[in-house]
Parts: C-alpha cells; sequence; structure tokens
C-alpha cells in the first residue's frame, strides 16, 4: 500500500519531506514564545528537557573524546606497516585517492600530495586521481596539473589527471567531479590494466587535506582485516586545524568546535557516518552506482544509497588517526566570515538528502527494520536539531518568561530558570576537555603568533554563543528555509587562502 502511494505520487511526497525540516526547525524554534502563553508549564519543560539534554551531549562529548584521543596516539605510533605485511596478499591491495580541486592555488595542492608521498605504505599500492574541472581557467588548470605530474608523478603507481566537464542533467559540486574521475579510474584500472577490485579502495579527498602518514597502512590493515570489507566505509577524526592560528577568533572558536566533535563521534558506531574526507571498497562505490552527480550533498548521500542498496549491511569504521583539513578564510576578516556561513550553511543543505531517504526507507523492506530505523532517526535528529538547539539551550527561559511574567512569579517559574542555569553551568565545565584536547591536536604556534596571544585564546571561548549563532543556527535556518520554501542553493566551493 504504501510503496503503491510513494509510486504514483513520488513527486508530492519528496515535496513533502522538503518541506518538513523547516517546518518541524521553525515550530521547535517558537514553541516556547507562544507556548509561554498558552502552556507555560508544558513551555517550561520543553526548555528544561532540552537543557538536561545538552548536558548530556556535553558529558558524551568528553567522554568519546578521551576514548578517541587514546585510540589515536596509540595509532599514531602503531607499525600498521608491519602488521599489513604479516598478510599473505598485502601486495594486491591498491589505494585510488580521488583528488578533486577548484581553483585551489599550487602550494595547497603540494602539500596534500606531500603528505601522500610521506605515507608509511609503499607508495606503488597508491594511485592518484587529480580530479580538475573544465570551468577552471585552461591555462592555470595545466599548468598546475603539469606541476604537480612532474613533482610527483613518479611517486606514485599512477597519476592520472582528469577533467570534468558538466553533462546533462549533472550541477556543480564535487559529487559530479569525483563521480567522472572514479568512473575513468575503473576504466583505467580495471578494463585496461586488470587490477582485481575486490583489493580496491577509494578515497574521497578535497585539494586541502593533509593525512597521518600512517593513513594509508592503517586503512589497508584495517581493510585486510574485515571479512566485510566491501561492505565497508573508513572515517578519520577530520579536524580543521591547518590554518587555526590565522583565523578570526570567532571563526576559530567554531572551527575548534567543530574539530572536537569529529574527534568525539569516532567511537560511535551508532552515529559515525563519513564526511568530508572517506574511504570505501571500489566494489562498493561501483556497485552502488558511484556519487550522485545532481546532487550537493555527497557523503552521507554515498552512504545510504550503498546502504540501502546492500540491505542494511553497511557500515562505518572509525580510523583512530588526525585528519587536517582548512578552516574558511579569505583575504579579509569579513569574507572570512561570510566563507565561514557559506560553508556551514552547504554544509546544512545535507538536509536535502533527507527525502530521498526517507522515500527508500518505505520503499526497502529487505533491509531490517531497526537497522534503517535507528539510522534513519539518527538522520532525522542531526539535520532537525542542527538550527533549533541553541535557540532553545542560549535564550532558555529568560526571554519567554520576560514575555509571561505572570508565569514567572509561580513556584515553578521562578524555580526552572534557576535549575536550567545550574545544569548549563554544569555543562560548561567540558569545556575543559575541549581546551585540552585543542591543546593537543592543534598545529604549534607560528613565530609570527604573539605569544600573549596564544595566552589568551582560551577566553575566546566567551564568543561561543555568537560563534555558535552566526555559524551554526542561522545557517542551519537558512538551509531549512531555502528547501521548505523551495529555493535551491548552488554548489560554491569554499574559500581557503
Amino acid at each position: 500500500m504504501v510503496k503503491q502511494f510513494i509510486a504514483k505520487h513520488e513527486k508530492r511526497f519528496l515535496r513533502f519531506f522538503e518541506i518538513v525540516p523547516g517546518l518541524v526547525s521553525w515550530n521547535l524554534i517558537l514553541f516556547p514564545y507562544w507556548g509561554i502563553f498558552v502552556m507555560p508549564f508544558v513551555a517550561a519543560y520543553y526548555i528544561l528537557f532540552f537543557d538536561i539534554y545538552w548536558f548530556y551531549q556535553s558529558f558524551q562529548i568528553a567522554i568519546s573524546s578521551f576514548i578517541s584521543h587514546f585510540r589515536i596516539q596509540a595509532a599514531m605510533r602503531f607499525d600498521w606497516t608491519a602488521d599489513v605485511k604479516s598478510f599473505p596478499d598485502w601486495k594486491k591491495v591498491h589505494n585510488v585517492i580521488i583528488l578533486t580541486t577548484y581553483k585551489e592555488p599550487l602550494h595547497t595542492l603540494e602539500r596534500t600530495f606531500n603528505a601522500i608521498v610521506n605515507q608509511t605504505l609503499p607508495l606503488k599500492q597508491i594511485s592518484v586521481a587529480l580530479a580538475m574541472e573544465v570551468r577552471e581557467e585552461e591555462g592555470e588548470r595545466t599548468k598546475k596539473a603539469n606541476h604537480l605530474q612532474k613533482t610527483f608523478g613518479k611517486k606514485f603507481a599512477n597519476f592520472f589527471v582528469t577533467v570534468h566537464e558538466l553533462a546533462k542533467g549533472e550541477i556543480v559540486g564535487k559529487a559530479s567531479n569525483e563521480r567522472y574521475a572514479a568512473i575513468w579510474v575503473y576504466n583505467e584500472l580495471i578494463n585496461k590494466q586488470k587490477m582485481d577490485i575486490n583489493y580496491l579502495t577509494v578515497t574521497s579527498c578535497d585539494a586541502d587535506h593533509v593525512y597521518h602518514p600512517n593513513h594509508f597502512a592503517c586503512l589497508t590493515y584495517k581493510f585486510l582485516d574485515n571479512p566485510k570489507r566491501h561492505l565497508m566505509f573508513w572515517q578519520a577524526a577530520i579536524l580543521y586545524y591547518n590554518n587555526i592560528w590565522r583565523l578570526p577568533a570567532i571563526t576559530r572558536i567554531q572551527n575548534t568546535m567543530g574539530s572536537i566533535w569529529n574527534l568525539s563521534i569516532l567511537p560511535r558506531r551508532d552515529r559515525l557516518l563519513n564526511q568530508a574526507n572517506y574511504s570505501l571498497s571500489f566494489k562498493l562505490l561501483h556497485e552502488s552506482g558511484y556519487w550522485d552527480p545532481d546532487k550537493i550533498p555527497e557523503d552521507w548521500g554515498i552512504f545510504f544509497k550503498a546502504f540501502y542498496i546492500n540491505h542494511g549491511e553497511v557500515e562505518v569504521e572509525p580510523i583512530y588517526l588526525p585528519l587536517y583539513i582548512d578552516a574558511a578564510e579569505s583575504t579579509s576578516f569579513w569574507k572570512t566570515l561570510k566563507n565561514q556561513y557559506e560553508q556551514y550553511r552547504r554544509w546544512a543543505w545535507g538536509v536535502s538528502d533527507y527525502p530521498w531517504i526517507m522515500r527508500d526507507y518505505f520503499l526497502k523492506p529487505s533491509v531490517p527494520f531497526f537497522n534503517k530505523t535507528m539510522r534513519l532517526v539518527h538522520v532525522t535528529w542531526s539535520h532537525f536539531m542542527w538550527p533549533v538547539n541553541w535557540f532553545i539551550i542560549t535564550l532558555g527561559l529568560t526571554i519567554p518568561t520576560f514575555l509571561n511574567p505572570t508565569f514567572g512569579r509561580t513556584t515553578i517559574g521562578f524555580m526552572l530558570p534557576k535549575i536550567s542555569s545550574f545544569i548549563l553551568t554544569l555543562s560548561l565545565g567540558f569545556l575543559v576537555v575541549m581546551l585540552i584536547f585543542d591543546n593537543i591536536y592543534k598545529p604549534k604556534r607560528p613565530k609570527d603568533f604573539p605569544l600573549w596571544r596564544a595566552v589568551l585564546m582560551p577566553l575566546e571561548f566567551v564568543l561561543m554563543p555568537i560563534a555558535g549563532f552566526f555559524f551554526s543556527a542561522l545557517p542551519g535556518l537558512d538551509a531549512h528555509t531555502r528547501l521548505m520554501l523551495g529555493k535551491y542553493i548552488e554548489y560554491r566551493v569554499t574559500e581557503k587562502v
């Protein structure tokens, strides 16, 4: 019955679930302001629930960050290559890196290539595909490709350069570019060089990503050691630290919090999904139909595409190693703020995957109910609450109580703000954990960065509420509202200079 309904009304079904996230977000945000008049006790306990949830989240981040930290420290020192060589078929494994780029400066690309060259795994087990765009000025594009080919080409098993041109039905974005490159590499390695696809991995990489030297040795070990290797994604700890010392304080805070969050999520196998830079078997990618070239979000998109095609058996396994990337940065303070906002809005646009994830939830009965439901709950909660948390946690009962002073004079109206304040104060205690790990994983202070500013940097965390509003809540609400109104965004490469 449900299948028939969706098949008959698919466009309306998808459009309905484009409207739902924005509708839910706006109602959750606005409820305390009208609810404080109509049902004040419900509104008060609603906010208190969020405060308790925020405490739980802070506690969970602190604990899981410690777990990640100890595992990462061990993984960085471990000799993964020696363990890889314990497998009799280790030489058959070949790692393909698809490095997508559009107008990134040469020095940024060189930094990423140097990180790949410095891998402990033999480089003859690595091929790199530099995935460029025909939209980039031909002279500049060719100059960069030739220089990289000359400098690094002979170091790898293969060095490919692909130039993607938008085809009919495609949109500008990373997904269409890396799809083109992956299919091209498949034809080169599988059809021409006759490599065994069962031993190939593929890594989605941006131009500014810097790997730990053990990254691909660890990936190769995990690939060989896992009987379900063709149903796995692998995800490292994404840290926005390459240029952290150059950022304005207000965006540095947001990128620090994002980095620690990524650190903390690695042990949570129930919530871990691939993002930014990730790997999977080439066989899984090929059988899943590659990335969708008509969608902007590509990381969660390819996971759920593979997840539903493979009856819910696909999982994400953590790689406990740091992977450094650039935070949004531009040539001036205000341009950097604008870039940061646009980057977070693009990330929040991942909510546009929600309609087809819901469609496949109902259309794929072969996926175990509990498995697909738990995944759906996580995606729903992550997307829907993105713009909501800040408004409920930060404004709390202050404004609603101000709007309805009569309720504020009741016993519960008097006590709940105090209880709420106490819970949030306890949550701030976990900020110490964030400062500790920020200090450990952040690169050393550059010589041109004043010592006195470095000493005072912990004080920048007073900007958390402001940063949270402009670089999390507002871009999230922007993305939800645009999707709700059918005002679809266009892909813009985040400037990082």
